[in-house]
């Protein structure tokens, strides 16, 4: 395997709305759908459907959604050798909204990817020894997370971390032992406490992180494109124009793109202008995962765009 994803998987339980209710209100919804997602999943399929050479390490619950979501990504060509099940315990899900400018608003319950420990990547350290990179988000445990970063330096393999959902207890030290950190501008916001309405101030938040010691600072800002930061480096790359149907999961998107380009070719601007154009597509369809193209469609996506 090229690629190792260690991180979450969840169940996606997506409501299209124009309208929240207010409190004691009940109101109809136009359309829902049941998908695979969960930050870690969306990353490794990204990644396996561009053609990449994916395993994961994740755990599912004890419950009736565990085998649609292991059977899902074996048929998108991830490896699920190390997705374990939690005795006991519940699926992770993400009830998600999406407005008719096609925003969307996540929860998430975590369930069984709290139970994703250091054990579990020492079961599959052989494995994991034979990858060129491993991506991490903070939707499992930090201790797993900062465990991983440790046992990648340990064995010279590169680390991606997104830092996502964003915690503000998140230690810093370990975020510069990575070689990319990759937090969208609402994450950069809640992580340094620094507006980031323009690209001006995205730039002046990102400086805040590169002072404290980061390598690489790519930072994905929706329809405004993407941003590299490193030392006194910037690169940007211009967003694809499309009309988005729904931006859920373009983030994930984005990162399982780039993660496959960087293995294949060790050029990040080429990297982030592939997985800009990636995420774009990725936001025409409904949903998460399904929405994510194979290299062909992709291919066939830039042709016209």
């Amino acid at each position: 395997m090229d690629i190792a994803v260690i991180g979450s998987n969840m169940v996606d339980l997506i409501t299209y709305t124009n309208q929240m209710p207010k409190a004691g209100e009940t109101l109809e919804a136009p359309d829902f759908a049941i998908g695979c997602g969960g930050k870690g999943a969306n990353q490794a399929v990204a990644a396996a459907k561009m053609g990449g050479s994916v395993m994961m390490v994740s755990k599912v619950g004890d419950d009736l959604f565990a085998p649609n979501t292991v059977a899902n990504l074996k048929q998108q060509g991830v490896d699920t050798q190390f997705v374990t099940t939690a005795p006991g315990t519940s699926s992770g899900v993400a009830p998600i909204f999406v407005d008719d400018q096609s925003q969307n608003r996540i929860l998430i319950i975590k369930g069984a990817n709290q139970q994703l420990k250091p054990a579990d990547i020492d079961a599959a350290a052989e494995a994991l020894k034979a990858c060129q990179l491993i991506i991490l988000q903070l939707e499992i445990p930090l201790e797993t997370v900062y465990y991983a970063i440790d046992f990648a330096r340990q064995h010279d393999i590169k680390v991606i971390l997104n830092p996502a959902p964003a915690v503000a207890n998140l230690d810093i030290d370990y975020a510069c032992k990575c070689d990319f950190f990759m937090p969208n501008e609402t994450e950069l916001e809640i992580l340094t406490g620094m507006p980031v309405g323009t690209d001006d101030e995205v730039k002046r938040a990102g400086q805040t992180l590169l002072k404290r010691g980061l390598k690489n600072l790519i930072i994905t800002l929706g329809a405004r494109g993407s941003l590299w930061m490193a030392g006194d480096a910037l690169h940007q790359v211009a967003p694809t124009s499309v009309k988005a149907v729904d931006t859920s999961g373009a983030g994930d998107a984005f990162i399982g793109c780039f993660a496959h380009v960087l293995v294949k070719t060790g050029d990040i601007p080429t990297a982030m202008a592939q997985a800009s154009a990636y995420a774009a597509c990725s936001v025409t369809g409904r949903g998460t995962q399904r929405s994510y193209p194979d290299a062909d469609t992709f291919q066939r996506f830039l042709n016209v765009n």
